[in-house]
């Protein structure tokens, strides 16, 4: 695996937590039509996303994301990446969190067919080697659904 590489903010990433992250976004975005999340904390002990959901997910509903991120990590997708221009990325995604002044080409990465974004942070080769994903807790609160996940190590 590859050495972690410093973000903006001087903190490693872990490419096994920041995939994991790509996968219950895209998801969530499909499923439930919220977006993305619109609030990230990733780390490589716990991670939480915030989602602008009507109601809370039921446990159901949270078990079958757990086994959806589960199941793309055991198929062992490769993620792959393609550099674009703003003008095609402006219709392929949201630009709104692109930063000011960002460079005409931009990043895309992609995780087989079940997730594509634009993203600068470093990631797995294959799903395979992210782990078990396990949402250890969550919580609804004023129209804000958090969902915070862990790894455990295969």
């Amino acid at each position: 695996m590859e050495t972690p590489e410093l973000n903006e903010h001087n903190k490693q990433e872990y490419p096994p937590m920041h995939s994991a992250e790509h996968l219950l976004n895209g998801e969530m975005a499909k499923r439930f039509g919220c977006g993305r999340a619109f609030s990230a904390h990733v780390e490589r002990k716990k991670s939480k996303l915030d989602y602008h959901l009507p109601r809370p997910l039921t446990d159901d509903e949270l078990r079958s994301l757990e086994d959806y991120v589960n199941a793309v990590i055991t198929a062992d997708v490769e993620v792959t990446e393609e550099f674009i221009c703003q003008d095609e990325a402006m219709e392929r995604f949201d630009m709104s969190r692109l930063p000011e002044g960002a460079s005409d080409t931009v990043r895309v990465v992609h995780i087989g067919d079940y997730d594509q974004c634009l993203c600068a942070g470093t990631h797995v080769k294959h799903t395979s080697e992210i782990g078990r994903f396990r949402i250890s807790s969550s919580r609804f609160q004023d129209g804000v659904q958090r969902i915070v996940f862990k790894l455990d190590q295969a």
